[in-house]
């Protein structure tokens, strides 16, 4: 919803050099990128055409391994004491515990972590590479039995299918 609610931002950031991806083609990477993403979700949700969906998906992810998260590492959140933690990871921590001082002496700490613990966002491959599997294993098992439109659609068609050769 991001990327669709301030469109023009996505597009300078898909087309910049400077400060964002550099794409060619800021506009069409930008209106694709959020077309797949929002009927994605839709049909992902309601388990219609996964394995077609999933396709635009898989390449939107692989976009953003390799043009936005790959340079951080694996991690999408700085910890230091997790696997693959790089330089960048381990130099968050410093960083991290500098930025709890100052809010614990100046800010009202208690209220800013009621809701979960102060992170340093690294935003690498983790999260992007999870999704990626995640698409492959539909596009390979599926949207499931029962709970899913495609299933359904797929028995209706069956059954008129036999129907009509029944009939002939």
């Amino acid at each position: 919803m991001n990327k669709l609610t301030a469109f023009e931002d996505t597009v300078s950031w898909f087309g910049n050099t400077e400060w964002g991806l550099g794409l060619p083609f800021p506009w069409l990477m930008a209106a694709l990128a959020t077309a797949a993403e929002l009927a994605g979700a839709i049909c992902l949700a309601l388990g219609l055409f996964t394995r077609l969906i999933s396709i635009p998906l898989i390449i939107t992810m692989l976009v953003a391994i390799f043009a936005v998260h790959w340079h951080n590492g694996w991690q999408a959140i700085a910890d230091a004491q997790a696997p693959f933690a790089n330089a960048q990871v381990i130099a968050a921590t410093e960083k991290l515990e500098r930025a709890r001082s100052i809010l614990q002496t100046h800010g009202n700490y208690q209220w800013l972590t009621a809701s979960g613990k102060f992170v340093v966002l690294n935003n690498g491959i983790e999260f992007a590479t999870t999704y990626l599997i995640m698409l492959l294993a539909l596009i390979a098992l599926g949207s499931g039995k029962y709970h899913s439109m495609d299933y359904w659609l797929h028995n209706v068609f069956l059954r008129k299918t036999n129907r009509g050769e029944a009939q002939a």
